[in-house]
């Protein structure tokens, strides 16, 4: 149940905006932390967070920390995710069978 984990760390608001500044790319903790309005330590805090679950990881150059999204995390939340809208989809199409043989029956 991974997708619950990522549904969990992600429920933070503050840690959800910390990993979408990772959307468009890798990204050193100040340049993530700018603008947020919690400390550099707090964003650090979250990362580690992210990366405990997978959705984030981490790679060094020189003294500083570059974080990147991990698509991989996501993949369980999204196949779940998805799954609802299979179960949409086979229902909207049993529902317009049904439809459709009602009407053929008049």
């Amino acid at each position: 149940m991974a997708y619950g984990t990522a549904l969990a760390v992600l429920a933070d608001p503050t840690r959800r905006k910390v990993f979408e500044r990772l959307r468009y790319g890798p990204r050193a903790v100040n340049a993530i932390a700018s603008g947020l309005p919690v400390s550099r330590p707090a964003v650090s805090q979250h990362l580690k967070v992210l990366k405990g679950a997978g959705l984030v990881e981490e790679r060094t150059e020189g003294v500083r920390r570059i974080y990147s999204l991990r698509r991989e995390g996501l993949m369980e939340l999204r196949e779940w995710l998805d799954s609802f809208w299979s179960d949409a989809l086979e229902a909207f199409k049993l529902e317009a069978e049904r439809s459709h043989k009602a009407k053929g029956s008049r």
